[in-house]
């Protein structure tokens, strides 16, 4: 929060379009490591800005410091930190915290969901009358790519689709009940692993099968309850 009262104060640079990197997010993983290395001495880490150690309990935390690192430097509140923890190749706990809107997400086996330490909510039953996704198309998916995504979602599915800039903003939108579902293209695992074992215990489902993927593949999947899920096999 200190670099976010201070966005003028510091460097932002570009890894690519529309893809930045700020000194808050290095900041950020390199205490979030520090603080774990010293908790779990026997795990392993995967950040987003290169952190790496391997593990020694077949466990793995999985780090973005900053998602959402556009809107940060335009001054939105949508952007999150978030951290999952892989078991054996299973998503099995995680926790989100979206300090400027000063909410944390937490839940996974054994840990039912929460917000700030209350119990979520359950999701209210699915309408197809009203049914809604989030978009999240990564700057280096093709453009044709994108727009044809758009094109099924709203002309062959015929539902309405919401963009936040913030992979793990959409999830929390799921969440909340904002919206059913999030279908993702080109996007990091570290950008979801934080919300997803929280979004399980929901009774959300996804198509990720995270023993063929591995934890550097950019993903191309649907997130979502089990009636989006089954909408979404029309998709290409």
């Amino acid at each position: 929060m200190g670099h976010f009262k201070g966005l003028s104060l510091f460097d932002v640079e570009a890894k690519g379009p529309l893809d930045l990197v700020t000194a808050a997010d290095r900041d950020v993983e390199r205490f979030i490591c520090d603080q774990l290395s010293l908790a779990f001495p026997e795990d392993g880490v995967f950040g987003e800005e290169g952190s790496t150690i391997k593990s020694k309990s077949g466990r793995v935390w999985v780090i973005d410091p900053i998602d959402g690192t556009f809107n940060f430097v335009r001054g939105s509140d949508g952007w999150g930190i978030s951290i999952g923890l892989l078991e054996q190749g299973v998503p099995t706990f995680g926790v989100v915290n979206t300090p400027a809107r000063r909410e944390l997400f937490a839940g996974g086996q054994g840990h039912p969901p929460s917000l700030n330490g209350n119990a979520l909510a359950a999701l209210r039953p699915f309408n197809r009358g009203c049914a809604a996704v989030g978009l999240g198309i990564h700057p280096k998916v093709p453009t044709e790519e994108g727009l044809d995504l758009l094109r099924q979602v709203t002309s062959d599915l015929k539902i309405a689709f919401r963009v936040t800039g913030s992979s793990v903003i959409s999830l929390i939108d799921i969440a909340k009940g904002s919206v059913d579902g999030y279908i993702g293209r080109g996007i990091p695992s570290w950008d979801i692993l934080g919300m997803l074992p929280c979004l399980h215990q929901l009774g959300i489902q996804t198509t990720i099968n995270w023993q063929a993927e591995g934890l550097a593949t950019e993903l191309d999947f649907v997130c979502g309850t089990p009636e989006i899920i089954e909408m979404a096999k029309a998709l290409d």
